[in-house]
């Protein structure tokens, strides 16, 4: 028998014994169900990062009454419309489950998945940036899971962003490689030579619009979501930050003011918009959290562009979430406000001290202070959780597709509802989230 001895950066930890033989998923599932938490990463002495769990400990160097600094891990989860990924940073396991013609199978390049760093995802297709600047995707090859037409160019990959249909990264050399739906902001070839220097990328269902170092801003896709700035380009000098909603963007200028282009019109709160923290968006309207934590609404007011109703309640707003059809506010006190077509009426005595809300496109998902779980909206989208509200303890995060939740508990075990064909099942992967 070997004995390992384990313990966080505190101190606190615990001795352990196992075969020699032992692998290293062997010691750090050991691990993690000697210390009661998920997500543990193993570190040696000399710092060496104790990753293939396939190696065996002796090949991995570790000895009998070896010393293993254990260093709790963020998980990070995205979701495609119909697909979940899981994986931690610099992990060599990323776990998948839901729709494979929508990410939910990567086993293709599963031999590729090392140290990830990052994944993002388009409605459709993930693609994961490696430690090495690499990029590797998965999903349906003509909305952003096939980038082999620009493999070659993408190397020290700093950052991707996407739309519903496509993917944008920007390299260590500040310019711009697209691939995806070519009319969705696959194909930047038009304003190639004018992505230089690029800061930062955003992003609506259909268009990106990148910042260049110079404060002024390139946009390029669908022209009616965003891809078309020339009306407000002369407005668009020393941008500060993007913000963007399904169909629009916004841009924050130095001296205060608000650029917005895209399906939207926000002429009639300009002299509102000047002070806005964030926008979020329904299918048909837009809700802005202003500076002094007051909310302004417009649009379809069937979908939440009215909020007359609930503009007293809407005070020290600190943030909102939307379905496709409403708006769900969470005020400093930890209440909710909701309006649109999805009130919150039949769990508002239970929506007490809410720390974080998610949504698919027709349900809501609080993760309240205790780590418990209220859901609400259409049953069938999730805003049903009463078949595995017992196992809603200690939530840590919740992430949705379309029509499903997941959420990641503190002993690193994950709980899904929702549409079974759009990921509300993670039944196939529980023995797989033990390695993450």
């Amino acid at each position: 028998m070997l004995q390992v001895n384990i313990s966080f950066p505190s101190g606190s930890g615990n001795s352990l014994l196992l075969p020699e033989h032992s692998k290293v998923g062997d010691l750090k599932l050991l691990a993690q169900k000697s210390l009661g938490r998920g997500f543990l990463k193993l570190v040696t002495a000399n710092g060496h990062v104790l990753n293939n769990l396939a190696d065996s400990l002796q090949s991995a160097g570790v000895q009998d009454g070896e010393r293993l600094t254990v260093v709790a891990q963020q998980p990070n989860m995205i979701a495609t419309a119909r697909a979940f990924a899981m994986w931690s940073c610099g992990s060599n396991t990323v776990i998948i489950w839901g729709d494979p013609d929508s990410g939910g199978d990567c086993s293709a390049v599963q031999d590729q998945l090392r140290n990830v760093k990052q994944i993002q995802a388009t409605n459709w297709a993930f693609a994961a940036i490696l430690a090495n600047g690499s990029v590797v995707t998965w999903g349906d090859p003509h909305r952003g899971g096939d980038c082999s037409a620009v493999q070659d160019q993408l190397r020290d990959v700093q950052q991707i962003q996407a739309t519903n249909w496509a993917f944008a990264a920007i390299l260590s050399d500040g310019s711009v490689v697209a691939w995806g739906r070519s009319d969705r902001g696959g194909d930047c070839s038009a304003v190639q030579d004018q992505l230089r220097n690029v800061k930062q990328i955003q992003a609506t269902s259909s268009a990106f619009a990148a910042i260049l170092s110079d404060g002024s801003v390139v946009a390029w896709g669908n022209p009616d979501w965003g891809g078309d700035c020339s009306a407000v380009q002369d407005q668009l000098r020393d941008v500060q930050q993007i913000q963007a909603t399904s169909g629009a963007f916004a841009a924050i200028v130095s001296d205060g003011s608000v650029a917005a282009w895209g399906c939207v019109d926000c002429s009639a709160f300009r002299d509102q918009l000047r002070n806005f923290k964030q926008i979020q968006a329904t299918s048909s309207a837009f809700a802005a959290i202003l500076s002094d934590g007051s909310v302004v609404a417009w649009g379809n007011p069937d979908w939440g562009g009215d909020c007359s109703a609930v503009q007293d309640q809407l005070r020290n707003v600190k943030q909102i979430q939307a379905t496709s059809t409403a708006f769900a506010a969470i005020l400093s006190d930890g209440s909710v406000v909701a309006w649109g077509r999805g009130g919150c009426s039949a769990v508002q005595d239970q929506l007490r001290n809410v720390k974080q809300i998610q949504a698919t496109s027709g349900a809501f998902a609080a993760i309240l202070s205790d780590g418990s779980v209220v859901a609400w909206g259409l049953p069938d989208w999730g805003g049903d959780c009463s078949a595995v509200q017992d196992q809603l303890r200690d939530v840590q995060q919740i992430q949705a597709t379309s029509r499903a939740f997941a959420a990641i508990l503190s002993d690193g075990s994950v709980v899904s509802w929702g549409n079974l064909a759009f990921g509300g099942d993670c039944s196939t992967v529980p023995d797989q989230l033990q390695y993450l």
